[in-house]
């Protein structure tokens, strides 16, 4: 079981059993990473030189496919996180795992998704996709992850789903076109697959970002945003202050 944390220069993993740290260069990563995400990239990114236009905002994806077989579970997370509770009490949701899930991830919490299905939704009035929780699929969010790398090797349909061919079918079905890396590819497999999924409780990951509030969804904001229960994990995301003790 790891706990990996990817950043700007470097990609951290912790192995909790032998409380050891083994620092990996992000440029070597992401040279192994490229050639599979290669065919995502012109899909879930803005463009060339954006932010999350790198491979590395793809690692996610096929970590299954450049970690060691020896290493069958991960923890991903961002670096703008705040911990309310042991990250270890996270591993236990692996056992929550249902039969062929191979990720675990929290639900996207502001309307992104709303807006980037707006031309599937326009075509499908009574779909669920981009609608809010709990009968909606607001789509995902990858702050906090978890890998099943064992799983995702074992699963026919997940590695398919990588394929340029199946990510071209997916992104025509939806007509989709997002700007967020791995997070764009698990919602819109999600939309298709839910069955690949354990998904979080909001609490494992509590975003706070409210940008969408202020941009045109005022109105159903409220709805993808509420999260009730003690939050366990907060979310800076987007620059956002996270509450102090």
């Amino acid at each position: 079981q790891i706990w990996a944390v990817p950043g700007p220069v470097t990609a951290c993993f912790y192995r909790r059993e032998q409380a050891l740290v083994i620092v990996h260069d992000v440029n070597e990563l992401t040279e192994k990473l490229f050639p599979i995400v290669e065919a995502m990239q012109k899909h879930f990114s803005a463009g060339s030189g954006t932010y999350y236009s790198d491979s590395i905002f793809f690692l996610s994806v096929a970590m299954h496919r450049i970690m060691p077989k020896e290493i069958t579970r991960i923890i991903q997370v961002d670096l703008d996180l705040k911990y309310k509770t042991n990250i270890r009490d996270l591993f236990d949701e692996f056992d929550n795992f249902p039969e062929g899930a191979v990720i675990g991830i929290a639900r996207e919490m502001q309307p992104v998704y709303r807006h980037t299905f707006w031309q599937y939704r326009r075509e499908n009035p009574q779909t669920k996709v981009g609608e809010p929780p709990p009968d909606g699929l607001p789509g995902f969010n990858s702050g906090v992850l978890l890998l099943n790398l064992e799983a995702m090797r074992q699963s026919k349909l997940y590695n398919q789903l990588l394929e340029p061919t199946m990510v071209q079918k997916l992104t025509e079905k939806y007509h989709f076109k997002g700007h967020l890396g791995d997070q764009d590819f698990f919602t819109m497999v999600g939309m298709e697959h839910p069955e690949l999924f354990h998904v979080l409780d909001c609490t494992w990951n509590r975003q706070l970002c409210t940008w969408w509030r202020d941009h045109g969804y005022s109105d159903v904001f409220d709805q993808y945003f509420q999260c009730e229960g003690e939050v366990k994990i907060y979310h800076g995301n987007c620059n956002t202050a996270i509450p102090e003790d």
